[in-house]
């Protein structure tokens, strides 16, 4: 069985970019069918927009990939990841969301910024 993995938006920023290293990576080793998002990230890539032309094609790109729901159980395991580390490690409310979503799902988090989710129990990593 193929491993699914969900794709922070660093990556999915640098894809959009054409970077060769993170487009072979996802070509090659993942596989785009087995990459997935959610409306965090979704939100992140289009509040990035800069301009008009931006957000069309940031809009347009997204089809790419498969968006996964955010339920209950992700926004409550957020919460606690809030309570727990928000004073320990300035955890964001995107991160945790983030971060519970690829516990409760039982996915691979592909990121580069793994200070932002290291201190967190029980979330797996995707290494290239």
């Amino acid at each position: 069985m193929e491993e699914i993995v969900f794709l922070d938006t660093c990556i999915i920023i640098d894809l959009l970019k054409g970077k060769p290293k993170i487009k072979e990576v996802i070509e090659t080793e993942i596989k785009l069918r087995n990459c997935v998002i959610n409306d965090i990230v979704i939100m992140e890539l289009l509040q990035g927009a800069r301009n008009k032309s931006d957000l069309r094609f940031i809009q347009s790109q997204l089809n790419k990939f498969q968006a996964l729901e955010i339920n209950q159980m992700i926004m409550n395991l957020s919460k606690d990841i809030i309570c727990e580390f928000t004073l320990s490690h300035n955890a964001k409310i995107q991160d945790a969301i983030i971060a519970s979503f690829c516990i409760i799902y039982d996915v691979k988090l592909f990121t580069y910024n793994l200070k932002d989710f290291e201190y967190i129990h029980g979330i797996k990593f995707y290494w290239s």
